[in-house]
């Protein structure tokens, strides 16, 4: 929970993987007091991603911006924003959908073009193309987890995006996430 008195920072983070990366960002946001929120974390190719969401107590931004700076001369690449975490509309929670099918183009400009349309909200997407067992093709494989607005019809989402892997050769599933 954020005190009244701390800054809420979201960032990326982008550079050449090598070890000491994410322990530097850390030792940072420690040096200032402040606290490490939520990230995500990965290598993709051979660059290091990261998008992260800090707190920092009010009195130390400047200082704290001023340092986590300091890390693009070692050639990391920086997106900082100062945010506010958002009211929540009314939501009927998470719900988690699943993806696989023969890779192809369009695959998630479909999936994400249906679920805006009903106000949906991708919180998490992790996505991936592997070698099937069997055939050795190019399978899509996601996994996604979607705030859904109260108000949205189960049912019609479902028929919707049916109709998308139908089109598309691909199984889609939605389902509530277990331990929720």
């Amino acid at each position: 929970m954020l005190q009244a008195m701390d800054q809420h920072f979201v960032m990326t983070i982008i550079g050449s993987d090598r070890p000491g990366l994410v322990e530097r960002v850390a030792e940072t946001v420690t040096k200032h007091g402040g606290n490490w929120l939520e990230s995500r974390m990965c290598r993709l190719g051979g660059e290091f991603a990261g998008i992260l969401s800090v707190s920092v107590p009010t009195p130390a931004t400047e200082a704290f911006e001023t340092e986590l700076r300091r890390l693009e001369a070692d050639g990391l690449s920086l997106s900082i924003r100062r945010d506010q975490p958002s009211q929540e509309t009314a939501e009927r929670g998470f719900t988690v959908m699943e993806i696989i099918g023969h890779d192809r183009p369009g695959i998630v400009r479909e999936i994400s073009k249906a679920l805006a349309e009903h106000g949906v909200n991708v919180e998490e997407l992790q996505t991936a193309c592997e070698s099937a067992p069997m055939s050795g093709e190019m399978l899509f494989k996601a996994n996604a987890r979607l705030r859904v607005p109260a108000h949205v019809e189960m049912s019609v989402l479902r028929q919707q995006l049916e109709r998308i892997a139908a089109d598309l050769v691909i199984d889609v599933s939605l389902s509530e996430p277990s331990g929720v």
